[in-house]
């Protein structure tokens, strides 16, 4: 009996494990066939030395990046420090390397990879799987999307087959090929967690999100599906330690051969331009506003002599359609403008003070550098804060003149006014879209508005934002 139950035992363990066999993905033969398009990219810098005070500023790694402490740790011999050879300083120039990844997308040396991988080497090094090395031309490189492009003299070589992330579903298996800390082609696998993501200062990419395991080294690696088929360049991940923590980020390959495609033809990416900034809409804005919904985009600040100013767009506007595609969310606008050939008529749809109108507007073509941005003025000043918790000053005449307009300065920021994340050295320029005149004018208006969420224009640096608050009573 006992003999006959063992038996059974054994069979259903096997059968189980048969069957979770089954069910699990194999990636061998993806691997096996794409595998040989995946390079790994070395550059060298020249980092200029920056007086000598102790510190090493890393190439393409700000201090207050997650990975600064790792590369001022970990980084490779003959790149740490400021001292150079023998240890001595002066604040001579030096070279460092960095390393990162890439795919072939066409087999006549067209590879593709991250624009930050490659942004300022002097010498872009790419090692082929059969351990080749070809030194590479960089055509072009778009910072905005993270893509970049470049080229090895080579023929025959093998290269990725492009797929439709469109297509993709969350949920579904990918697999990730690069060299995360210069271990050439590991492979990673995941599922997608979400698509179209927005991040912050990432207006131009809808990413896809992962949780395959991406590390420094992976950047510009290809990100394929099932069917063995590039959806995406691994470009990021969010990590509070410096190390992978579940959230990894790809560009859509859709995306990238776009950019790609320009950089090839003219060496730069075209991209059309309001000149506008935009926010979220939340529920509050929404119902000092009075919308039904948080649909659109809302109109937060406009730049002088821009597009959308000669339009007669207006802060405060919701962009609810643009060249007759909708905007749902705030980050569908600068995808949906940005791909709008520069010098194009289209018509855009706004909501005014609960009014629906068409506007027209020739798209603009979006200048490389920023115009020169307005700093917010900063003063001392002993005033009692007001019912939002607000000591405000008005500015100065000359401030005045260089803003253009009214507005209040922000000495401190306290109670809901803090909570709504108004703070010291911020512009109030309006409430709800009333163009403040002064402090006493803005009091006695709040002073009115005990109970009900108002929204405070606020400009902050070169950037206006609208902030929702609610006047509470003393």
């Amino acid at each position: 009996m006992m003999r006959k139950l063992w038996v059974t035992a054994l069979f259903l363990l096997s059968f189980t494990t048969t069957v979770l066999a089954k069910d699990l993905p194999d990636f061998t033969e993806l691997v096996e066939k794409q595998g040989a398009a995946v390079v790994n990219i070395s550059t060298v810098t020249t980092v200029h030395a920056n007086g000598g005070n102790g510190m090493m500023p890393f190439p393409n790694v700000p201090e207050d990046d997650p990975f600064y402490e790792f590369f001022r740790h970990f980084a490779p011999p003959g790149s740490q420090g400021p001292q150079g050879p023998g240890g001595q300083g002066g604040g001579q120039d030096y070279k460092t390397q960095s390393l990162g990844s890439g795919f072939i997308v066409s087999s006549d040396g067209y590879v593709l990879t991250n624009a930050h991988v490659v942004n300022d080497a002097d010498e872009v090094i790419v090692k082929l799987t059969d351990r080749r090395e070809f030194k590479a031309k960089i055509i072009g490189s778009d910072p905005r999307s993270d893509v970049a492009l470049i080229k090895i003299e080579a023929t025959g070589l093998p290269k990725v087959t492009l797929g439709d992330p469109t297509q993709l579903k969350v949920g579904e298996w990918v697999v990730a090929i690069g060299s995360p800390f210069g271990l050439e082609n590991t492979v990673t696998a995941g599922i997608v967690s979400a698509k179209g993501r927005a991040l912050p200062q990432e207006n131009y990419v809808p990413f896809i999100q992962t949780d395959v395991a991406i590390n420094p080294g992976n950047s510009g690696g290809p990100l394929f599906n099932m069917k063995g088929e590039v959806v995406g360049i691994n470009s990021q991940i969010y990590s509070r330690s410096g190390g992978y923590m579940g959230l990894s980020f790809a560009i859509p390959i859709d995306v990238a051969m776009d950019v790609q495609n320009q950089l090839k033809s003219t060496g730069k990416v075209s991209r059309g331009w309001l000149g506008i900034g935009i926010q979220e809409i939340t529920k509050e804005l929404a119902d000092s506003f009075g919308m039904k919904n948080t649909n659109g985009a809302l109109v937060a600040g406009i730049e002088k002599g821009s597009p959308a100013e000669r339009s007669g767009l207006e802060p405060g506007d919701v962009i609810i359609r643009f060249d007759g595609k909708p905007v749902v969310n705030s980050s569908d606008l600068p995808r949906i403008v940005g791909g709008t050939k520069p010098g194009k008529d289209v018509t855009m749809e706004v909501l005014r003070k609960g009014a629906t109108r068409n506007l027209s507007v020739k798209v603009g073509e979006m200048p490389d550098e920023k115009d020169e941005a307005k700093a917010a003025p900063r003063g001392p000043a002993k005033v009692e804060p007001n019912r939002l918790g607000l000591q405000l000053r008005d500015l100065t005449p000359q401030q005045k003149k260089k803003l253009g307009k009214n507005g209040l300065l922000v000495l401190n920021s306290q109670g809901t006014a803090a909570l709504a994340g108004i703070r010291r050295g911020d512009v109030v320029l309006a409430v709800n879209n009333n163009e403040v005149q002064g402090v006493d004018q803005f009091n006695k208006l709040i002073d009115g508005m005990v109970g009900k969420t108002v929204a405070l224009l606020i400009l902050r640096g070169d950037s206006t934002l609208y902030v929702p608050v609610k006047v509470n009573g003393k």
